[in-house]
């Protein structure tokens, strides 16, 4: 039976979305519990599946203007059986999201590194893997929403 998420629980996760570093001290003064149901309700979101990880998001003192992004669509040759060519894309760290699309695109690839030069050669990468028939690939010139 899957879990479904009460006030308190949505609460949790949108403090652990503006902050994923807030203290559980801190998160149980502001949903109104103890700092072990916190944990534990924490706990619980992350094996139910409400939770699948944290990551960080680079801040403008990291030097963001120097980040290239690109945006690569890549068609399978079989959409419904390709996930030899998902689970190659996992591999490469500079892949940052991958989302299967419906209509005429398959896959939408985002790629960053601090090396233009780098993702050329994941293009390349990638256009080799067995089981891609096409790519198509756009650089961001500038990213104005980034959350």
């Amino acid at each position: 039976m899957k879990y479904l998420l009460d006030r308190t629980d949505e609460q949790i996760l949108n403090e652990l979305k503006n902050n994923a570093r807030i203290s559980h001290a801190e998160l149980s003064s502001k949903v109104n519990l103890s700092r072990n149901a916190v944990r534990v309700r924490i706990e619980r979101l992350e094996r139910e599946g409400f939770i699948k990880g944290y990551t960080i998001v680079s801040g403008e003192g990291l030097s963001k203007e120097a980040l290239t992004t690109a945006m690569m669509f890549v068609y399978r040759y079989d959409r419904m059986r390709g996930g030899d060519v998902i689970h190659a894309l996992r591999r490469i760290p500079e892949v940052v999201s991958c989302d299967v699309m419906t209509g005429d695109f398959d896959l939408l690839v985002r790629v960053e590194s601090a090396d233009a030069d780098r993702i050329r050669q994941i293009w390349q990468l990638i256009s080799e893997l067995p089981g891609v028939r096409d790519t198509l690939t756009a650089f961001a010139l500038s990213s104005v929403i980034r959350k």
